[in-house]
């Protein structure tokens, strides 16, 4: 089995196993060990999942605007997280692809193999809802019919990018590629860097 086959029956792992309780603070029960590459996979699509609710839960249009807030903090926490688990699985592929020595004439691609999972994992989440849209018994027809016709652009989608992602693989382990991992440097939540939060810490130190 193919990593990007591999992925993809983990993504949908965690994806069925959240909604057996459909619970944004239902704790992920990961089932793989520590330490391993679908560890990894796995936690990364449960983030995936519960973000995915969230942003459902917030567009509540009757939903109180302190809970809302509570939400959209609780969202850019796990916005966080993810480019965290993002960055941790690029590490794995860098030291994976360690010994790797690229082609003189090796070129570099424009996401990494981390990033690219990541929209795997999100296309997951797609297919999964869309798949439910399409054979919704309490909409109407033609919005069956519409979701079903997204479903099948999203599957084509799907293997695209499966196929897009094993050529990239496959052209870092041949040295036609070479693999580099920055950090995002996400600035909203550091308050040495987001102007609105250094400036309430230090108002906060002006009135001790």
């Amino acid at each position: 089995m193919s990593i990007t086959d591999t992925a993809w029956e983990i993504f949908n792992q965690s994806i069925n196993n959240y909604h057996v309780k459909d619970n944004v603070d239902e704790p992920v029960n990961n089932p793989f060990s520590s330490g391993t590459l679908e560890r990894i996979l796995y936690a990364k699509n449960w983030i995936d999942t519960v973000q995915w609710h969230l942003e459902d839960i917030i567009r509540d249009t009757n939903i109180e605007p302190i809970e809302a807030l509570k939400i959209k903090r609780r969202i850019d926490a796990s916005n966080q997280e993810r480019t965290d688990m993002v960055e941790f699985l690029d590490s794995w592929f860098l030291q994976k692809y360690e010994n790797i020595t690229p082609n003189t004439d090796a070129k570099l691609n424009s996401e990494t193999p981390a990033w690219a999972f990541d929209r795997f994992s999100i296309l997951a989440l797609k297919i999964y809802h869309m798949s439910l849209e399409a054979h919704r018994e309490s909409a109407s027809e033609e919005h069956r019919n519409n979701c079903s016709k997204k479903l099948n652009v999203l599957l084509e989608q799907k293997k695209d990018l499966s196929e897009a992602i094993k050529q990239l693989l496959d052209d870092i382990e041949n040295g036609k590629i070479k693999m580099k991992s920055y950090k995002q440097m996400k600035m909203y939540n550091d308050e040495s860097l987001n102007p609105i939060l250094y400036q309430n810490v230090k108002n906060d130190q002006t009135k001790i």
